[in-house]
């Protein structure tokens, strides 16, 4: 049988913009809650979100938002942040996340490559002065011709009163005039090469993704999803804001950035019934001294993507009586999620794949070279397709060519096997994938491994240089607290008649923390070059 599956075709695919979709839920929930910021205790139910919601697109359309002009948001989550979402999606204008962590030289790419027209950002975050930054490129960004601070009381009055003189029924002309295929969003990926790629995003892509995302969790308006995952990502403003208003559900937003202490207090404070993070959120939340204290009896389901789930962080999920929790897998360019684990599937199958094909989606694992489906149980390139897949690479078809072939594929770059029900394993990058003497060994094997190590709380592999083999393995390693560091010696002594001895890590290396993204993901390509120059093996 071919490594090829096909999704659900129920429930249909919403054909709707997210300004139409969020009036439905504003009709039918107008008086349950829809948004909660724990940061400052602010509340709104459907209908109040709404309200503000149109004041705030009102407020561009005063400004001189033009349907498809690209308006930049940049900051942590906030209220004002998914307020903007929603507002530029009624207003048809292009939403373009900018990371958090940029500084200078990376905003002023973005900002040029996408046309920006149209900024609001905090004034500043942790160690970003973001109007500083703003005002040191002006020179640099002539496309940006104002910047609204949402954190900033006059400056954020100041966008509300150019709504005053925009009647209701020229933003209702404008909303009825956009199309579900209409691009709504840009979302810089991080290349390991060259200047991030600007994956651009339809109503019809992103609704239905946060949309089925939400129904294989099994949402209803009764939900309430506690959302530590950062906005300016898919993870945030998909399958947490999309996810809850195409549901009624409520959207809460513990805090600016990630903290874990704050992620669970929101949690047992709000009575939430799901939680998202990337798997190193989840290990921090329960590695807090004081986790006995927090109630997460509320907690049924959740998501947690990014990377693969380690079978003793959902050992500990299950023991905390989050039975529901789901895995999903995806990219940005596929609005993000084409996998995910049902609610009711087993424990090995939410440790030991990233789940099955999403409704109304196709996937396929094809050989790399050759583009043929291999069969089930060989390990090819993880390709999907569907109502999910970008419109392309803003202003970028070259790149888009290369992302997605003639026939309508995402070719994703990761590994993955398929077994004999559609499930998926990812086993890695094509180009994290380490070849020792001949032998193609996949990191994760080995991180799921260590992880059953009593001392080890968090661990990476990745591949170093090596004259001899081509490549050797090294062990990025955080030890719980209190452990005593390993060596490569423990490590090899720990392994020994358990693993395969070309699988085992030369080199082991103990950290405080992984490079990551903002997002929560490992940065293995920094990984490589700091083991490789602290190694002495460039």
């Amino acid at each position: 049988m071919d490594s090829y599956a096909q999704g659900e075709t129920v429930p249909a695919l919403l054909e709707e913009t997210i300004g139409t979709n969020l009036a439905r839920t504003v009709s039918s929930y107008a008086d349950r809650e829809a948004l909660v910021e724990c940061a400052t205790g602010r509340r709104w139910t459907w209908a109040e979100l709404d309200a503000d919601v149109d004041a705030v697109a009102r407020g561009l359309m005063g400004a001189g938002v033009r349907k498809g002009d690209r308006v930049g948001i940049w900051g942590p989550n906030s209220a004002e942040w998914t307020l903007v979402q929603f507002a530029t999606a009624k207003v048809g204008a292009i939403l373009v996340n900018v990371n958090p962590a940029y500084r200078t030289h990376e905003f002023s790419y973005v900002v040029n490559q996408s046309g920006m027209r149209l900024l609001v950002a905090a004034t500043s975050f942790k160690t970003s002065d973001y109007r500083a930054m703003v005002a040191e490129t002006a020179a640099d960004n002539p496309t940006l011709e104002r910047v609204v601070h949402l954190d900033d009381e006059e400056s954020w009055a100041g966008l509300l009163a150019d709504g005053d003189a925009v009647p209701a029924a020229d933003l209702a002309e404008r909303s009825a005039s956009l199309a579900p295929g209409d691009p709504i969003n840009i979302q810089y990926t991080s290349g390991t090469t060259g200047f991030p790629k600007g994956a651009t995003l339809s109503h019809r892509n992103i609704l239905n993704n946060g949309y089925l995302v939400g129904e294989v969790c099994r949402y209803t308006e009764e939900d309430r999803v506690c959302i530590p995952v950062p906005f300016y990502h898919c993870f945030g403003m998909v399958m947490g804001n999309l996810a809850c208003s195409s549901h009624g559900a409520t959207m809460v937003v513990p805090a600016p950035g990630f903290d874990p202490a704050l992620t669970l207090r929101a949690v047992a404070e709000e009575s939430c019934t799901s939680l998202y993070g990337v798997p190193t959120m989840f290990i921090a939340e329960w590695a807090l001294p004081d986790f006995a204290s927090y109630d997460l009896s509320s907690v049924r389901t959740g998501i947690m993507a990014g990377s693969p789930c380690p079978a003793e962080m959902m050992k500990k999920l299950i023991a905390a009586g989050i039975e529901e929790m789901t895995i999903a897998y995806g990219m940005t360019e596929t609005s993000p999620v084409s996998m995910q684990t049902r609610t009711d599937d087993s424990f090995d199958r939410k440790v030991g794949t990233v789940g099955r094909v999403c409704p109304h989606l196709e996937v396929k694992i094809a050989d790399p070279l050759t583009g043929a489906t291999l069969p089930r149980g060989e390990s090819g390139e993880f390709c999907t397709r569907g109502y999910s897949v970008m419109l392309g690479y803003w202003d970028d078809p070259e790149k888009t060519a290369e992302a997605v072939d003639a026939d309508g594929w995402m070719h994703t770059g990761d590994l993955g096997v398929m077994d004999d029900d559609g499930y998926v394993q990812i086993t890695g990058r094509i180009k994290d994938m380490v070849i020792r003497g001949g032998e193609n060994i996949y990191p994760r094997e080995v991180e799921e491994f260590l992880y059953t190590h009593p001392d080890i709380e968090d661990v990476q592999v990745v591949g170093v240089p090596d004259e001899k083999y081509g490549e050797e393995l090294c062990a990025w390693l955080r030890m719980r607290p209190g452990a005593e560091p390993l060596d490569a010696d423990a490590v090899r002594a720990y392994a020994s008649g358990r693993l395969a001895h070309y699988k085992v890590p030369r080199y082991v290396m103990v950290v405080e923390e992984f490079p990551m993204t903002v997002t929560g993901k490992v940065r293995k390509v920094e990984m490589r070059e700091v083991s490789a120059e602290r190694l002495g093996l460039r």
